[in-house]
C-alpha cells in the first residue's frame, strides 16, 4: 500500500478548534485512530510544522514521520535572518 494512503488511514485530522489553554483558534486537532489519543497542533500562515507531528507516537514510542514524495505539499518559510531580492540579484 502506498505510504501516504497508509498514513491517511491511520491519522485523521479533525476540525479547527480553539486551544483550551490559549483560546487560540489557529489550531487543528489530530486524532490517532490507532491509540485514540488527540493532539492539538498550532497553525501559522495556514501551515502546520512537520515536527509538530512528532508528538504523535506509535505504541512502541516511535514518533510519527512525514512523507512528501516529490515535495508536492511542501511550503516555503519566512526567514528573519536572510533577504532575497531576485530583481536586484541579491
Amino acid at each position: 500500500m502506498h505510504r501516504s494512503r497508509a498514513l491517511a488511514r491511520h491519522v485523521v485530522a479533525g476540525g479547527i478548534v480553539a486551544d483550551p489553554v490559549s483560546g487560540n483558534n489557529d489550531t487543528i486537532t489530530v486524532t490517532d485512530n490507532r491509540t485514540g489519543k488527540s493532539y492539538t497542533l498550532p497553525i501559522t500562515d495556514n501551515t502546520i510544522k512537520a515536527n509538530d507531528l512528532k508528538q504523535v507516537k506509535s505504541q512502541d514510542g516511535a514518533p510519527l514521520k512525514t512523507y512528501d514524495p516529490g515535495y508536492m505539499n511542501t511550503t516555503c518559510c519566512i526567514s528573519k535572518i536572510s533577504f532575497i531580492d531576485g530583481d536586484k540579484g541579491i
